[in-house]
């Protein structure tokens, strides 16, 4: 067989396959019991009647990338051929993989050259094959080869439409199958949360972080039944998440308020715990044995219910870790250590990848890690243990690290535009309204122990006298003494603040008390 032909043959065309749309019987949600979540961010417990019909994969879009590679690649490995001839080098290009915005040249180099010769000349052969970015790999992965990666003329989109219909996903046995991309050779990159256990996120903006959020969230629409799988979606900056509010798979409308999600967090932490309290009742070790177990008993109210898994989704952290550095740190920490078992995952993201953010804490206990372009090699240590992600593209291109894998995996993102998003969240709200109800913000506010913002609460003298007594005001604090929830100590707090009893926050610090129990006394007098 000719070089050229060897080329050719390697280029087949894609197979595609149609996910079917179907449909599961009327079932019964799980409630999910928890007493903060249920006063502060939920509207009534109760179960719901729900038809849930998978979006049909015509709601995305096909892209097709026709562009003319053959010529590009042929010159390419005539290219290599001579640079590594101009320099005493035979080598053998084995076989050719044409991905979506590289082109890896496999390569067999002849005895007696080392490896450290080729990783040498990588200027030299990005000079000559006239590309702007290149990376070689010597040796593959469980090869004898090497592999070098060259840029591609024209770079392709990986729609999400191809990975979501490849076999790759559709044959994937976990609901929390995850449409990663494409890779350098073009082989779909699926993975699932289960194996992941949590996932950290990190590069600068317009690097794809967002594209690679929504992709994830749509994964799981297409993949788990929302009895199944339950999504807490918070983004503070309310740019990116808010348009899948209406989506049968959500706890509550997408969390915005940096207080709210603080609180959301801290309801993550109880959940886990009585997660953890309910398995050892029935002697089970997880989830899924637990799940197992209570299939056992009959469907009726009063028997045991089968527990959903729960995913957290915070797109950008760093405000949280900003502004409740302590509490987000130490909620996202103990969900990190015990959520896997308790059927808890987190996917967290941030646009800032220093020590102050993803402190050692959180990496020590999310082994999973995306990194997209950063701006330096110390913010690349600092995602993956290793530089590599400052030398990446825009636009998707990423360095893939699950746990397990021994080096970082480049992967072109699987791209979802705004308008399949829309169609997506639209299919749901034609079909069923959400689990919360399209009033959740009325009954929320009803439900809260404070019904006016000018009305202090019952506790507040009492907390006054108390943080002066102890001299240190935290909500923990109060949230103990009163056995109150997260949000009810800390309107108790502000108003505290307000009143001139308590300083603000200041960081990590203390607040500052401002009043003796003398001062304290008078003002009760005086104002109440």
């Amino acid at each position: 067989m000719s070089f050229i032909s060897k080329i050719l043959d390697a280029f087949k065309p894609e197979s595609t396959m149609e996910m079917e749309n179907t449909a599961d019987g009327s079932e019964k949600t799980t409630n999910l019991n928890n007493e903060e979540l249920e006063a502060n961010m939920q509207e009534d417990n109760q179960k719901t009647q729900l038809i849930y019909m998978f979006p049909p994969i015509s709601l995305l879009d096909t892209i097709n990338n026709t562009e003319n590679f053959r010529e590009e690649i042929k010159e390419k490995s005539i290219k290599l051929l001579k640079t590594f001839h101009s320099f005493g080098i035979n080598i053998e290009i084995v076989d050719i993989f044409y991905g979506p915005r590289f082109t890896r040249f496999e390569i067999q180099i002849e005895k007696g050259v080392r490896i450290s010769d080729i990783l040498r000349l990588e200027d030299d052969i990005k000079l000559n094959l006239e590309v702007s970015n290149l990376h070689i790999e010597a040796p593959i992965s469980g090869r004898t080869t090497i592999g070098i990666d060259a840029q591609n003329e024209n770079t392709s989109i990986v729609p999400i439409k191809k990975v979501i219909a490849s076999k790759e996903f559709i044959e994937f046995s976990s609901n929390l199958a995850i449409a990663i991309g494409k890779d350098v050779a073009g082989n779909n990159i699926v993975e699932s949360l289960d194996n992941m256990c949590h996932l950290l996120i990190g590069g600068t903006i317009g690097s794809g972080k967002s594209v690679c959020i929504s992709s994830i969230i749509i994964s799981i629409l297409y993949k788990a039944h929302p009895n199944d799988v339950k999504l807490l979606l918070i983004d503070t900056k309310a740019v990116n998440l808010t348009m899948y509010n209406g989506i049968p798979h959500l706890l509550v409308p997408v969390v915005t308020d940096l207080r709210k999600s603080t609180a959301a967090l801290q309801w993550a932490v109880n959940e886990m715990v009585e997660r953890y309290r309910k398995f050892g009742v029935f002697g089970a070790r997880d989830l899924a044995a637990y799940n197992k177990t209570v299939e056992k008993y009959s469907s009726n109210d009063e028997s045991p219910q089968k527990i959903p898994r729960i995913v957290i989704i915070i797109d950008d952290f760093s405000d949280l870790m900003t502004t409740y550095n302590g509490s987000a740190e130490e909620s996202i920490c103990r969900v990190a250590q015990m959520g896997r078992a308790a059927g808890i995952h987190l996917v967290i993201s941030t646009q800032r990848p220093s020590v102050d953010v993803i402190t050692g804490t959180i990496k020590a206990n999310i082994p999973s890690r995306i990194a997209f372009n950063v701006f330096s090699a110390i913010d690349s240590r600092t995602i993956l243990d290793t530089k590599g992600a400052e030398d990446l593209l825009f636009d998707g291109d990423m360095l893939f690290y699950p746990q397990g894998i021994r080096a970082p995996l480049r992967v072109q993102g699987a791209y979802v535009s705004d308008t399949e998003i829309i169609n997506v969240v639209n299919f749901f709200n034609n079909q069923m309204v959400g689990y919360y109800g399209a009033d959740y913000e009325k009954k929320a506010e009803q439900r809260q122990v404070v019904s006016n913002e000018n009305e202090l609460d019952p506790y507040f003298a009492e907390a006054g006298k108390i943080v002066i007594e102890k001299e240190k005001a935290s909500i923990g604090m109060l949230q103990r003494m009163f056995k109150i929830g997260f949000n009810r100590a800390a309107r108790i707090i502000d108003q505290l603040e307000e009143a001139g009893i308590v300083g603000p926050e200041e960081g990590t610090k203390p607040r500052r008390i401002l009043m003796s129990m003398e001062q304290f006394e008078r003002y009760i007098k005086e104002y109440l």
